[in-house]
């Protein structure tokens, strides 16, 4: 059987719902399934020639969801800081402190400032 993108983030749906049934949301049908699907990746890479995935990305996904707050693992990894400092940091690089009000900038406004 051949995998495509839609059918992992299909099958990952399903798994996400089955961790929100109880009260309070759990990952581990989600870090079961991104761990069977690296083994599987790895004991048949044809079935995946489809997906550009590698086993090294599904790890980085696996650690994340195995973190005890995977959102912040996530942006650690990617950004080196938290999801909450980096909102934050994103708040700053958008309020004008002499009009004390948030200014949306346009990318060019944002380019020329860093």
């Amino acid at each position: 059987m051949f995998y495509t993108k839609e059918m992992i983030f299909n099958e990952f749906k399903d798994v996400t719902a089955k961790d929100k049934v109880k009260k309070k949301e759990v990952f581990t049908n989600r870090i079961a399934y991104l761990s069977a699907l690296k083994e599987d990746m790895i004991k048949a890479p044809k079935n995946f020639s489809n997906v550009s995935m590698t086993t090294d990305q599904l790890q980085n996904l696996i650690d994340d969801w195995s973190a005890p707050k995977p959102i912040d693992a996530f942006y650690k990894r990617i950004f080196n800081m938290t999801y909450a400092e980096k909102k934050a940091e994103e708040e700053a690089e958008y309020f004008d402190l002499s009009k004390k009000e948030k200014v949306y900038k346009k990318k060019e406004q944002v380019d020329t400032i860093q």
